[in-house]
């Protein structure tokens, strides 16, 4: 299957980089290359690091940038970007992006199992290496585990009911695909309450899929490591897909930015705390209508983006 994704507010969050001709730059999260493209079309004599846990990522980006000699491709997880920095002699970055969440080819390839459209096997991988998938979180995680991330992760307020018919199904027979998997949530959900043109089972797969790939589990100290190799004045650009990435990315941007945090009545800061960052997005910067109408996938996503100033 070929590798298909349409790189979501492209031309907003390679422009908020500021891109330097002879900069370094990072795409954690590689994918089929987009917005590394025109960052690489910015670049005279800079560098780019290509990174992703996907291996078919990185196999679709290297013929998607085929005609830029400046592409250093790293199959590793974006969270370890200290260690690949060092690796590849890389001390500082001028700029970093990262586009959160699961690519189209991921959610369109029935063979990776992220998607309840297809019945495939459940799987949801984005590393295919690893050998923990989604089959082991429904079949041997227990009720209360399973209602704590469907809850957590997928927000879904039906997760308690839901988690006790996978337990019930489970214990007729393992559940081996995605379609039985969705057949379930969909009877463990009031059709009533499912919002018109939605999937009752989005949101449990959402919530399977980041316990799997343990997205949330390290995304905060992951950017913080980014905004860490940051020149100054280098920018971290990162777009989220749902409300849990948004809201750490923000906590963390917060944080970043604030400085004295000594209580109000205090006549004079003893803490000595300077801000680091300079947060560029007061708001978020969403898609607009055009890019929503032709991409659906873009609905959700928000930019927000910072500037390291010491």
């Amino acid at each position: 299957m070929e590798f298909k994704h349409i790189s979501v507010l492209l031309t907003e969050s390679v422009d908020a980089l500021n891109i330097k001709n002879g900069g370094v730059y990072a795409d954690g999260t590689l994918g089929g290359g987009g917005h590394s493209y025109e960052i690489l079309k910015k670049l005279d004599n800079g560098k780019l690091v290509g990174i992703d846990r996907d291996k078919d990522a990185i196999c679709a980006a290297k013929k998607r940038l085929k005609e830029f000699d400046n592409v250093i491709y790293v199959n590793d997880n974006y969270k370890n970007i200290k260690n690949i920095l060092k690796e590849n002699g890389i001390e500082n970055l001028d700029g970093a992006v990262l586009d959160l969440g699961v690519s189209s080819y991921q959610l369109d390839n029935p063979e990776r199992g992220f998607s309840y459209v297809n019945d495939a096997p459940l799987d949801m991988r984005m590393n295919k290496d690893d050998f923990f998938s989604a089959f082991n979180v429904v079949n041997e995680y227990s009720k209360e585990d399973l209602t704590r991330i469907l809850f957590e992760y997928g927000e879904e307020k039906f997760s308690k009911r839901i988690a006790e018919n996978i337990v019930e199904a489970r214990n007729v027979a393992p559940i081996q695909t995605t379609g039985e998997l969705a057949e379930i949530v969909k009877n463990s959900i009031p059709a009533k309450t499912v919002k018109k043109g939605s999937h009752p089972a989005k949101r449990v797969f959402q919530a399977i899929r980041i316990e799997v790939n343990g997205e949330l589990e390290y995304l905060e100290n992951a950017v913080r490591d980014f905004f860490d190799v940051l020149k100054t004045g280098g920018r971290l650009a990162i777009i989220t897909f749902h409300s849990l990435e948004d809201r750490a990315v923000k906590n963390v941007f917060n944080s970043l930015a604030t400085g004295c945090t000594c209580p109000k009545e205090f006549p004079v800061c003893v803490c000595n705390n300077k801000p680091k960052g300079k947060i560029i997005t007061r708001k978020p910067i969403i898609p607009t209508d055009k890019e929503m109408t032709e991409n659906k996938r873009s609905k959700s996503s928000k930019l927000r983006v910072i500037e390291k100033i010491i």
